[in-house]
């Protein structure tokens, strides 16, 4: 998409013009198949790494501008944030020493990014979800000056029609809505790419969608979203929903997602998969396309289809086909998208051995993988594996039931030992990428489980932030130091670092599952709340989930010194006692600012609002928490 200068503000001549151009990409693309112009006999396979900028305390650091400045690669592209990277590898030949060529120039990017980044005052993430994100990261201010993304988000939020709902459940549930396609942000990936012939194109696509679930479940690394636990690949869910321009209607009308597995196997070609996306989702962005891939055809040079690929760029398939040229001649790729970034760069090399392999394993040994198995069973796969990881139940080849664990250690694994043989990789290759997965499945240790358990282990300890900054901490850690996760230790609350990075601002240590009452409710139901929760205030909400009033138990027990609740034989309204009148704060507001807002006001809790909505609380007793910490510090000091 970077290719070619975009706009989103098209004219409908500009729109009808961008369509005649899609229509003849896709045409010359036919004759292209059909004359024999896709390079065949070759094998390549290639990469790109995503990544994370962090700064103090691990949050993420708007630095992606200036880390690129210090950096000057052409290896190193942005992403949609300022705190997200991009390296993209070199292709190589499948075959031969491919895959340790592949770890070294990873490990090379990532440690030039990491140098980089210090120098910004900043360091590196391997991770498919931060941990340490808060939705206040995800402002238009800190979307990449780059005007193809804002371009993007300006097309999809218009397509949509309004903000964005987010509705996700695994241990924990996150429903939050969003005004722009910045949650996107969220997810970094590290992709890869499988070079194919044309001929063989659908059946190794069909191939590599039915093996998807399995390769999923082994390379799980993004489970928590905003402090929640939720799927153990939990980017599947945000990614969907995160682009998703169809908007919520009365109707049963089917309507298909920008980011989906797909609908039906792939019966002939290529061309398949670009037609239905041409047929399905409308032209978000148009370009200047002055290229007729007809003349370049007739001049014998392979035409760079741009409008189709400008096209294909905001449709993400988790298998996207793909189009492209290498030294002079046009070839076709199967990209994977699902793979998460990190836990680190031996495990993301192991994880695209195992796909290479185990594609290239059952194309060989599978003569048409729609007979043994249905699309439908393909696609539950996938989403369970997403939610359960290692924990899976599949429906397999011929409808037998396994779980992942078995299907990988049993038949999966041998499969892209195998795989990777008939490619002609390197013996002490495949034992050390392979070994790698094997580890994590028979240890139960994938990047997902990892943080699970840590999370377990650190239960009590500290604050939710202070929690996900000790995650973040020990897994950058242990990715410099070249450590696969099945050998990873579990991360320490000391890791955390100081108390100044996690009580900074009103955000990072309030109260957000709260317990609210209406204004029709009895004050009954508060003096419960109260005694059975053990607090002591209790905010008043509308229908519409805004903030209209606080009960404290100071005004309850006013109202029980005056008498006025044995006056009353009818039950008394919450409305009659509410303070109406309130000091509230955003999440951004600083803890100084809070406390000064608390003593000068003489109140004992800030609700916290985003647009007039609650979010959270936070009361006097957090403040004395913050102060027991830092006195226990002082005192170790």
């Amino acid at each position: 998409m970077g290719e070619q200068e975009i706009q989103d503000d098209i004219t409908g001549e500009q729109l009808r013009l961008f369509m005649r151009n899609l229509l003849d990409d896709l045409r010359a693309l036919e004759r292209m198949l059909a004359e024999g112009w896709i390079e065949t006999g070759v094998r390549r396979i290639g990469a790109e790494q995503e990544m994370f900028l962090v700064g103090p305390g691990f949050r993420p650091a708007p630095l992606a501008t200036e880390v690129l400045a210090e950096l000057s690669d052409s290896h190193f592209t942005t992403e949609l944030a300022r705190f997200n990277l991009e390296a993209n590898l070199d292709p190589l030949i499948f075959g031969g020493d491919c895959l340790s060529k592949m770890e070294t120039q990873l490990q090379k990017l990532v440690n030039q990014a990491r140098a980089a980044a210090q120098k910004c005052g900043a360091n590196i993430a391997l991770c498919g979800i931060l941990p340490t994100l808060r939705k206040s990261d995800l402002g238009l201010e800190n979307m990449s000056p780059n005007p193809r993304y804002f371009a993007l988000n300006r097309a999809m939020t218009k397509l949509r029609g309004g903000a964005y709902d987010f509705q996700i459940k695994g241990v924990d549930e996150l429903i939050v809505k969003h005004d722009s396609v910045m949650l996107e942000s969220c997810n970094t990936s590290f992709q890869v790419h499988f070079q194919v012939d044309a001929e063989e194109f659908a059946r190794l696509y069909n191939v590599a969608q039915a093996v998807a679930a399995p390769v999923l479940a082994a390379c799980s690394n993004s489970p928590l979203l905003f402090g929640r636990r939720l799927w153990r690949e939990t980017r599947i869910a945000l990614f969907q929903q995160a682009v998703d321009t169809r908007g919520s209607s009365h109707d049963l009308r089917e309507r298909s997602p920008r980011v989906s597995f797909g609908r039906s196997w792939v019966q002939r070609s290529v061309t398949e998969l670009f037609q239905e996306d041409v047929a399905r989702f409308k032209i978000l962005l148009g370009g200047d396309l002055d290229e007729d891939p007809f003349a370049k055809l007739r001049a014998n040079e392979p035409p760079k289809l741009k409008a189709l690929r400008l096209h294909n760029g905001t449709v993400y398939r988790w298998n996207r086909p793909c189009y492209g040229i290498t030294e002079g001649k046009a070839h076709l790729r199967i990209e994977n998208r699902y793979i998460p970034s990190g836990p680190s760069v031996v495990d993301e090399v192991a994880n695209a051995a195992l796909w290479f392999g185990v594609v290239n394993a059952v194309a060989h040994d599978c003569e048409d993988v729609t007979k043994v198995m249905e699309f439908e069973d393909a696609q539950v796969n996938f989403l369970t594996a997403a939610r359960y990881g290692l924990g899976s139940e599949f429906r397999w080849f011929d409808g037998r039931e396994i779980s992942a664990r078995d299907l990988l250690l049993n038949e999966l694994l041998p499969a892209a030992r195998t795989g990777l043989e008939r490619g002609g990789v390197d013996a002490a290759d495949i034992e050390r990428y392979i070994g790698v997965v094997e580890q994590r499945i028979r240890t139960k240790q994938t990047g997902a489980e990892w943080a699970h358990r840590s999370l377990a282990a650190l239960k009590g300890k500290g604050s939710t932030g202070e929690r996900m900054s000790a995650l973040t901490a020990a897994a950058v850690a242990q990715e410099t130091e070249g450590k696969p996760v099945g050998e990873w230790r579990l991360a320490e609350a000391t890791e955390a670092g100081g108390w100044e990075q996690h009580f900074y601002k009103v955000e990072q240590f309030m109260t957000t599952d709260l317990f609210t009452v209406t204004e029709d409710e009895p004050i009954d139901l508060v003096a419960s709340l109260m005694d059975w929760e053990k607090i002591r205030h209790v905010p008043v909400e509308d229908r519409d989930n805004r903030l209209v009033g606080l009960v404290s138990y100071r005004s309850l027990i006013h109202l029980m010194a005056q008498g006025e609740l044995s006056k009353r034989d009818d039950p008394i309204p919450v409305s009659e006692i509410m303070k109406r009148e309130l000091t509230t704060v955003e999440p951004g507001t600083t803890t100084l600012e809070a406390v000064r807002l608390m003593k000068e006001k003489g109140i004992g809790s800030l609700p916290v609002v985003r647009d007039g909505r609650l979010i959270g609380i936070v009361t006097e007793r957090d403040f004395m928490d913050i102060a027991s910490v830092l006195l226990k510090e002082k005192l170790e000091t």
